[in-house]
C-alpha cells in the first residue's frame, strides 16, 4: 500500500512540474518573440527610410 501511495504522489508532482515548465518555457517564448519582432519591425522601418529617403533625392536630381 505505501509504494502505491507514493506512485499516486509522484505523478501529480511530475505533472505539476511539467505544467510549470511550460508556462515558463512559453513566458519565454512570447518575451524572445518580442523582442525579435521589435528587431524585425526597427530593421524594416530602417529600411524603408532609407528607400524612401533615396527616392526623394533622386526626385531632387530629376
Amino acid at each position: 500500500m505505501p509504494a502505491a501511495k507514493k506512485k499516486v504522489a509522484k505523478k501529480p508532482a511530475k505533472k505539476v512540474a511539467k505544467k510549470a515548465v511550460k508556462k515558463v518555457a512559453k513566458k519565454a517564448v512570447k518575451k524572445t518573440a518580442k523582442k525579435a519582432t521589435k528587431k524585425a519591425v526597427k530593421k524594416t522601418a530602417k529600411k524603408a527610410v532609407k528607400k524612401t529617403a533615396k527616392k526623394k533625392t533622386a526626385s531632387k536630381k530629376k
